[in-house]
């Protein structure tokens, strides 16, 4: 399943992560600041979450006016799909602390070799290298998926 265009968040900013010569993948440094990125990132969608049950609330009104109503109700179903897509990614999100709480975290999950400090900067919830992701997604195209 190919990723979420949602996984890289435009908000979300951080102090890319300096690693140094002689430091091992995955130190506890490095487990700290994705483990940083990803609680902010969830921070930040868990309020948007609520932002958007407020402006439901406050901005339900009974129009007269059908085309006003449908207007109103599309928008309010838009708000929901995307917040749908968002609650998915706050899963997502858990699941990834969990592999990083495991010791997996970082390393890819069809071949197993690192998946790199900038994908995941870029990518936080990654779960597999750059070339596994691409064949999943040649072969997903082939059978239609």
């Amino acid at each position: 399943m190919p990723e979420s265009k949602q996984d890289m968040n435009k908000n979300q900013s951080f102090t890319p992560y300096q690693e140094s010569t002689d430091e091992e993948y995955m130190s506890n440094e490095q487990l700290d600041h994705f483990r940083q990125i990803l609680q902010d990132w969830k921070q930040e969608l868990m309020e948007e979450v609520d932002r958007t049950v407020k402006n439901l609330k406050e901005e339900a009104s009974n129009f007269a006016d059908p085309a006003d109503r449908a207007t109103q109700e599309e928008e309010f179903s838009l708000e929901l799909r995307t917040r749908d897509r968002e609650r998915k990614l706050i899963k997502k999100i858990n699941e990834t602390l969990t592999s990083i709480e495991e010791g997996d975290y970082g390393y890819c999950e069809a071949c197993g070799i690192e998946i790199g400090i900038r994908r995941l900067e870029a990518r936080p919830t990654a779960t597999m290298c750059v070339d596994c992701k691409s064949l999943a997604e040649i072969k997903e195209k082939q059978i239609g998926g």
